[in-house]
């Protein structure tokens, strides 16, 4: 009891609360960043899969019509998709998509479509 009476009990437990409240912002931190990192991971892989899907699509009407048509648009739950081609050099036809999501982000991609095998050959992703 000698020691609480010279005030010694009162600096320890200030730097225990500080160690704690600093412990305890550093872990709260590291949650925020996990949960921001976690939001965008799902939203990259939504664009991803509208891609995906949207040059499926055209793939499949390319073999089945023997063309792709000039324009169009896919419209999915968070965005549309909006492609269009441009003339045919060689053997080799490319299509411009550009999607454009529900939160106002627009991202463009180009696909090089082979007209004899009617398969893509190439992607590159544009920002």
């Amino acid at each position: 009891m000698k020691n609480t009476e010279q005030g010694f009990t009162y600096p320890l437990v200030l730097c225990i609360l500080i160690l704690f409240l600093l412990f305890f912002s550093m872990h709260i931190e590291q949650l925020l960043t996990e949960r921001k990192m976690a939001h965008e991971t799902a939203a990259i892989f939504q664009q991803e899969y509208y891609f995906l899907s949207s040059v499926k699509k055209v793939e499949w009407l390319f073999q089945t019509e023997g063309n792709i048509p000039d324009k169009g648009t896919i419209v999915y739950r968070n965005g549309t998709m909006d492609y269009q081609t441009e003339p045919i050099s060689g053997y080799v036809q490319k299509v411009n998509f550009t999607l454009s999501l529900n939160s106002g982000e627009a991202i463009t991609g180009r696909g090089f479509f082979d007209t004899g095998s009617k398969k893509m050959v190439k992607w590159v992703e544009l920002k």
